[in-house]
């Protein structure tokens, strides 16, 4: 059973084969032009989703048909010969950007019409939490999982690869955004995420404190923290106009430090809550080097399994998004050629 899947819900145009729950192929066409406006622009990333989809699916079907020789690329016969072989297509139908998701939606649909097979929406966070699923070893059912991205902060209680229940969620803003956010107060270029990790690895984590929200339950909050980061700036260059030049690598540690401690805290009071001892991160943050280190830490403090996926399995992918089509698929779960495209949707 064959699975061709497609992933475009922000700046990132994926396209992947899955074969039987294995991934034959896994392509990324990432979007530079974002980072002149030290973000993502909307419009334009819609444009270049229009212009990615034919060549990343393309490159998806290439690598899949003839994987021994992709350096000389498969012929258009084998890639032909492997299109009449899918069973299904899936596509991420939410959330995300909502002129994204269009793109990567229609494509979905017209092929999913040309070749006469069922479509598969799939949502994006689900996603990210099998992406848990991909490579051995994977985590037995139940499991945590702590899904951090720029746009979500979650732990999600899986008991099977569809039933998933958030236990836990941002309250205000996410762990990716207050990552961003706090590299752009300090004056890095657009992704600041990725630098923070980089320049933090460098510095001392206790060097500056910065609080930690005490919200009750399992949810999270990061609005004071980015607030407490902002004021600290303030006071400190207002004194020294080169203090962020001088201490950088300090600063970025100990901001990660902070972040680290926030989600690691709640994922430990959630283990307490449920007694569950499997547990896993997911979602572009979980890229962060720090993050990854403290735990698998925390799971060999606690005598717990830890599982984390693969650095390109981290970011926004579809390999993710074929993963889920694969159990949907087996579920018999299909959409509606009608189905919609939606900015904002709980799983």
């Amino acid at each position: 059973m064959t699975i061709l899947a497609i992933e475009s819900s922000c700046d990132e145009t994926a396209a992947a084969i899955c074969r039987d729950g294995v991934i034959l192929s896994n392509f990324i066409a990432n979007q530079s032009i974002h980072e002149s406006y030290g973000g993502v622009v909307p419009e334009l990333a819609s444009r270049a989703h229009m212009q990615n989809i034919v060549p990343v699916v393309h490159a998806a079907l290439q690598k899949a048909a003839s994987p021994s020789t992709i350096a000389q690329g498969a012929d258009e016969a084998s890639i032909h010969s492997l299109l009449q072989t899918v069973n299904a297509i899936a596509f991420t139908q939410a959330p995300g950007l909502i002129g994204s998701l269009l793109v990567g939606a229609q494509f979905a649909k017209s092929l999913a019409l040309a070749l006469n097979v069922p479509l598969i929406a799939v949502h994006h966070m689900q996603a990210h939490v099998l992406a848990n699923l991909i490579e051995d070893p994977k985590p037995d059912f139940p499991f945590l999982c702590l899904t951090v991205s720029g746009g979500h902060t979650q732990i999600v209680l899986c008991e099977s690869p569809l039933s998933l229940k958030v236990i836990g969620e941002t309250m205000d803003d996410a762990a990716g955004e207050a990552f961003d956010k706090s590299a752009k107060l300090l004056g890095l270029p657009y992704p600041g995420g990725p630098l923070i990790d980089k320049y933090a690895q460098q510095g001392n984590p206790n060097r500056f404190k910065f609080p930690e929200p005490q919200i009750p339950g399992l949810n999270f909050s990061f609005s004071g923290l980015k607030t407490a980061i902002l004021y600290f700036l303030q006071e400190n260059t207002a004194a020294n106009n080169r203090f962020i030049e001088e201490n950088l690598a300090d600063i970025c540690a100990s901001i990660q430090h902070r972040i680290v401690s926030i989600l690691l805290n709640k994922v430990k009071a959630a283990a307490r809550t449920t007694g569950i001892k499997h547990l896993c991160i997911a979602g572009g943050v979980s890229a962060n080097s720090g993050l990854r280190k403290a735990f698998t830490e925390l799971g060999q403090k606690n005598n717990w399994q830890t599982f984390i996926p693969a650095f390109q399995y981290c970011t926004d992918n579809a390999a993710m998004i074929a993963m889920t089509g694969y159990y949907k698929y087996l579920n018999g779960d299909f959409s509606e050629l009608s189905v919609s495209p939606t900015a904002r949707a709980e799983f």
